[in-house]
């Protein structure tokens, strides 16, 4: 079993930052893409920050400039620096990872979520 899990979530005031933490844990051999989604309200969920197998990182328009996703492969975590917080930034982040087996084809794993409010 594989188990997904983010923390770092929290209140924090515009202009702040906060680093969100994605640990994988479980029967895997490795990290091989991952992404950081958010949701809030009745929103449709939407695409924060993504990394590839090639090391290209791609980022919402609402987030370049700010936002850095990382990974620490050693450490099965997966990261996301959030600087220069915005309220519209309020929402849950939720990671989700693409698994590199030995013995099945690769596969997708998502956490339950933190939740990260931006407010004054």
């Amino acid at each position: 079993q594989v188990q997904v899990a983010e923390s770092g979530g929290g209140f924090v005031q515009p202009g702040g930052s906060l680093i969100l933490s994605c640990l994988v844990s479980g029967r895997f051999y490795y990290i091989y893409t991952a992404a950081w989604y958010r949701q809030s309200g009745g929103s449709q969920r939407e695409l924060v920050a993504g990394d590839s197998d090639s090391g290209v990182s791609n980022y919402a328009d609402s987030v370049k400039g700010r936002f850095t996703i990382s990974r620490d492969n050693a450490r099965n975590t997966v990261y996301l620096q959030m600087n220069s917080l915005q309220t519209t930034d309020t929402a849950t982040y939720s990671c989700k990872v693409e698994l590199q087996d030995l013995t099945r084809p690769r596969f997708w794993r998502w956490g339950q979520g933190t939740q990260v409010t931006v407010s004054s």
